[in-house]
């Protein structure tokens, strides 16, 4: 008998073992148990995490810093899921655990020298939260990106930016942040009037619609104010109103203040500025 039959002889075998295939069978049904356990388990994981944070939420106590710690536990709740999920999958394929532990660790050193960027992250993440930077629902600017912090989890920040897009910033990049959200804003306008106006009937124009703007922008939360003339155009007086309002809601509030102010001025017959073109004739020479 060659090597060729010996080989066929010996797979032929083992191909027509039952018994190998009924263990096959088994650690394959096992599996499969193994990932769906894992699936429900992280979601159920998830809703309950959910269900903490948001009993949790009806304190009213640091909300933003809740939320935020409530998508980072529901991140490290997936890994150790799933994590633990792959051990037991080794073990049905027959894998001893105590040395894929072991060599993990000697791996994960290793790793550690030439993940330093990722370790990077991990860690800037943890002193992200530790100082309050932002948290979820925050308005930032982190670099070159503007928008709302949508997740906030161990390695990344993921940012919705005003037209949709969302922007995926590793935190160990982050080195500045500007946060919108902590403070209350200013809502600043300029108000542009003709030189022809009066300034006095124009500050009581303006008053009278700032004082209606208090009412009916829910937003404002303090009286607005008349600083002054800022500047004087070539065609025009710029008149500075500010606002106090509440965190990022300067923009809306600047749009709602126009549209009063242009009411309050088409009403009173309040002159704007806007290009004009005098035409001189010139004079005819009879010869």
């Amino acid at each position: 008998m060659n090597w060729f039959e010996t080989i066929y002889l010996e797979a032929y075998q083992y191909i027509t073992d039952s018994s190998i295939w009924i263990k096959m069978g088994e650690a394959a049904v096992k599996i499969l148990l193994i990932i769906v356990a894992a699936k429900i388990s992280a979601r159920v994981g998830i809703a309950s995490i959910d269900r903490v944070f948001k009993q949790r939420g009806k304190l009213k106590v640091n909300e933003r810093r809740i939320e935020t710690m409530r998508s980072l536990v529901r991140n490290v709740a997936s890994y150790v899921i799933y994590f633990i999920a792959i051990l037991l999958v080794l073990s049905e394929l027959n894998f001893e655990l105590a040395p894929v532990l072991a060599s993990a660790g000697v791996i994960g050193l290793a790793v550690g020298f030439g993940a330093q960027n990722l370790v990077r992250d991990v860690i800037t993440g943890f002193f992200i939260i530790f100082e309050d930077q932002y948290a979820v629902g925050d308005y930032v600017t982190i670099g070159a990106y503007t928008g709302t912090v949508q997740e906030f989890g161990l390695r990344i920040t993921k940012i919705k930016s005003y037209t949709g897009e969302i922007n995926i910033i590793p935190n160990g990049s982050i080195t500045e942040v500007t946060n919108f959200s902590v403070q209350n804003s200013l809502a600043v306008l300029d108000v542009r009037v003709a030189y022809e106006e009066d300034l006095e009937r124009v500050k009581q124009v303006l008053e009278m619609a700032l004082l209606r703007a208090h009412v009916e922008i829910e937003d404002i939360i303090a009286d607005p104010e008349i600083v002054g003339v800022q500047d004087l155009g070539i065609s025009e007086i710029l008149i500075r109103v500010t606002a106090e309002c509440n965190p990022t809601t300067q923009f809306s509030v600047n749009r709602q203040l126009r549209a009063l102010i242009k009411q309050a001025f088409d009403e009173e017959g309040i002159r704007v500025p806007y290009p004009r073109f005098v035409t001189i004739p010139q004079e005819v020479k009879n010869e």
